[in-house]
């Protein structure tokens, strides 16, 4: 199969997908579409909302249609390293009496790990998540063990609540592609999802990917072409993040930014716009593909400073601005 037939089954595999989710997720059609871009380019994801707003429910729903493994893990203060990865335990042999360790997966020996609340575990335990989620594999004991592919990690996390809560340190959220900001329901979406979960009717669900197709859609988006031009933007866009930057910094981000975004950040905005691009029907990106994926990949990349706190400036407002001023060259 040749990259334009295949760019016509991931088109359908995109609409397939979002059809059989909002079967059982009321609304957020961009939330989704960004989980989708996320899946597609292998990119793990953060997503930011109060309860109840079905985030858990959409990434297990993802799982259930695309018919992979999936673990959901409840961070704690009292979770540890082993609880995630595994660990060795000593088995003897009733015949002979010997005795040697054997390595029992934890969790994370799955496709799709929802990490739920990862906030309110202490950053010895969120660090066990940093070597599978950027080398796909966890060394314990000595010994490294590979993870099943697939691998995506899509982690919650609740904006409102800070106490017993212990925030990422930026090297972890470093490693996620999106931070997704989870919107209330309108009104009338509301009511639905009243109705709906109170009628006692469970939605039939398709599976309509499996591990293998997942794959092959994921190998697609690094194929899809970029030109220059996009790339400089792309690169542009990161590099104005960072403040004192060869004198070429906007004022704004020289008052207000600490620390800007890292060259990961310029690969996931060409990842993420070729996946778009993909899921638009379209095999070349454009500058609207990168502008459309910025704030998710920038989000979470930039540190503002106590003077941007104290006026109460957003990272998301700073994004804006930035998409206002700089050109594409």
């Amino acid at each position: 199969m040749d990259d334009l037939e295949l760019a016509k089954e991931f088109l359908e595999a995109k609409n397939n997908v979002m059809k059989e989710i909002q079967k059982v997720i009321v609304g957020q059609e961009a939330v989704i579409e960004d989980l989708l871009v996320a899946l597609f380019s292998k990119g793990h994801c953060l997503f930011v909302g109060v309860p109840g707003l079905a985030k858990t429910l959409l990434v297990s729903t993802l799982a259930r249609v695309l018919n992979l493994k999936f673990s959901r893990i409840q961070f704690t203060p009292d979770l540890m390293p082993s609880d995630i990865t595994g660990t060795d335990i000593l088995h003897e042999e009733p015949a002979t009496g010997k005795r040697s360790f054997h390595f029992i997966k934890g969790p994370i020996f799955s496709n799709i790990i929802l990490a739920d609340e990862i906030n309110r575990t202490p950053p010895k335990t969120q660090a066990a998540l940093l070597q599978a989620m950027q080398e796909q594999q966890v060394t314990v004991g000595g010994n490294t063990y590979s993870l099943e592919q697939p691998f995506l990690v899509f982690a919650t996390q609740n904006p409102i609540e800070h106490e017993g809560t212990y925030p990422l340190p930026e090297a972890q959220l470093d490693r996620f592609m999106f931070i997704i900001n989870v919107p209330y329901p309108t009104k009338e979406q509301e009511i639905e999802i009243a109705l709906s979960t109170t009628s006692g009717h469970q939605p039939e669900l398709d599976v309509v990917l499996n591990a293998e197709r997942v794959l092959e859609l994921q190998k697609l988006v690094p194929r899809v072409p970029v030109s220059e031009h996009i790339a400089h933007y792309a690169v542009d866009l990161v590099q104005a993040t960072r403040p004192n930057q060869n004198g070429s910094s906007p004022s704004f981000v020289n008052e207000w930014i600490d620390w800007g975004a890292g060259p990961r950040a310029s690969q996931y905005l060409i990842l993420g716009a070729k996946a778009r691009a993909l899921m638009d029907n379209r095999v070349s990106i454009t500058v609207e593909d990168i502008r459309s994926v910025a704030r998710q990949v920038l989000e979470h990349r930039i540190i503002l400073n106590f003077k941007a706190e104290a006026e109460n400036i957003k990272p998301a407002d700073i994004i804006d601005k930035l998409l206002e001023t700089v050109s594409v060259g």
